[in-house]
């Protein structure tokens, strides 16, 4: 790889330039701001790196697609990348103009740095040092980048499902994410995710609480009794048969669990928790990887400005977010859901489903995943750390699940790259060694 190297090291000024320019480009999906405008330059950027291009639309925002064939390559892999990016408010937080790329300790910041505009650009950089140097690829290469990924990815599993044959491959590589805190990394799935609104009614109007307390329903105090019964002691879900079918690590996952470095004492002053907080040793990785959470995302009832207000609100609301693993399936969760509620006397509330992905994940010992690990050790100079998957949620299940693929993540932004809030960020170092993972990830996936 010294050549394909060199050609990276020589280039990645005109690297980070075009970078540059291409996060200057908003894309905002939540707004509707700039992302049709982004999605023709992330076309562009795919044809000179020396791939087939072209835009592809969807009921929402377009998919851009590129191909590089390489005839007689008994390989072929699907790399995927979001160029739509978060809103940027609260613009006031912002040491400099989230649309004006700014770098400085090391870093460029701007919205979609690290999520994903820098990520999907190290992939376009590395087939272009390939291809610079080599004249060809090792094997078949295919591209996709969604337009609509921090809005759900709501048409991708249309598109999936409508252009299996474009998107055919052996292996899936993907990176988007944060690193660990000690390097380089690499991940094999994720949880999923079942999120759910609770909706408690009672008058048809806010009540005088004085004129009605104690004679009324309070929608607020049952909902949150109904909220409190999902839970029992030391917050495990007491949701009867939520645990059922969570699949147990593998011996792989354990050896990989083991060996995520982790310090709890960091931990606990990055969050601010007090020193009593149990989020000490081994535990920590397994439960928040490998088992379900449920969780209060939201909860708001009646009155919340200055001063009081006597009343009994009408309505009260509640968002749940449901982490699940492997092999929990989210139309069962919420009916378990339900069932409970009912069991307990809180049958009135309404359930709404606002947004369900399924939990997927790829073997730890997977030979590709074992091509990739080699890639990424090459181009970092250490091996990365190993995660079985991430504790939140990203599209995977479409690529593993919808298309029968292996599916593979590398993150080259840091750690601490805010994304989704002000100040994003991606190290250059990420950035250009990021470049060389991409690049070496395709000759040890076209050798594995």
């Amino acid at each position: 790889m010294d050549d394909v190297f060199r050609y990276i090291d020589t280039h990645r000024d005109r690297f980070v330039g075009e970078l540059c320019t291409l996060l200057r480009q908003p894309s905002i999906s939540a707004q509707n701001v700039g992302v049709s405008e982004c999605a023709e330059l992330v076309r562009r950027y795919v044809g000179e790196a020396g791939a087939e291009a072209r835009v592809i639309p969807t009921p929402g925002y377009p998919v851009v697609y590129g191909q590089v064939p390489a005839p007689g390559a008994g390989r072929s892999v699907l790399i995927y990348g979001h160029y739509d990016v978060q809103p940027p408010e609260p613009l006031e937080l912002w040491e400099t103009p989230p649309f004006e790329p700014s770098i400085r300790r090391g870093r460029i910041y701007a919205r979609g740095a690290g999520d994903n505009k820098g990520q999907l650009f190290a992939h376009l950089k590395a087939v272009e040092a390939v291809l610079r140097t080599r004249g060809r690829l090792p094997l078949t290469l295919k591209m996709c980048f969604e337009g609509e990924e921090e809005v759900s990815s709501r048409n991708l599993p249309g598109f999936v499902s409508a252009h299996r044959e474009l998107l055919a491959a052996d292996v899936v590589y993907a990176s988007d994410g944060p690193m660990h805190p000690s390097g380089p990394t690499v991940y094999f799935g994720c949880r999923g995710l079942l999120y759910l609104e609770l909706i408690a009614r009672g008058a048809a109007r806010d009540l005088h609480s004085g004129n009605y307390g104690g004679v009324a329903p309070a929608p607020a105090a049952h909902l949150t009794r109904g909220l409190a019964s999902l839970w029992a002691r030391r917050g495990k879900v007491a949701v009867a048969g939520f645990y059922d079918r969570v699949r147990k690590p593998s011996p792989a996952d354990r050896r990989v669990l083991r060996a995520i470095p982790f310090d709890a004492e960091s931990v606990r002053a990055d969050l601010g928790l007090p020193p009593e907080t149990a989020a000490a040793g081994r535990a920590y990785y397994r439960r928040l990887l490998m088992q379900p959470n449920l969780n209060v995302a939201g909860l708001t009832s009646g009155y919340q400005g200055p001063g009081s207000k006597t009343i009994i609100p009408r309505v009260a609301r509640a968002k749940l977010d449901v982490r699940l693993v492997m092999d929990q399936d989210p139309d069962e969760i919420e009916e378990k859901i339900h069932a409970h509620l009912k069991r307990h006397g809180f049958g009135d509330i309404e359930v709404k489903r606002l947004g369900a992905v399924p939990p997927s994940r790829t073997p730890v010992d997977h030979p590709y995943g074992q091509a990739v690990v080699r890639a990424v050790t090459r181009a970092w100079g250490r091996r990365p750390v190993l995660f079985p998957n991430l504790g939140g949620t990203i599209p995977d299940y479409l690529f593993t699940r919808g298309l029968g693929l292996p599916s593979i993540w590398v993150p080259y932004a840091p750690h601490d790259e805010a994304n989704h809030a002000p100040n994003e960020s991606i190290t250059l170092e990420g950035f250009v060694n990021g470049i060389r993972s991409t690049a070496a990830a395709l000759f040890e996936i076209a050798a594995a």
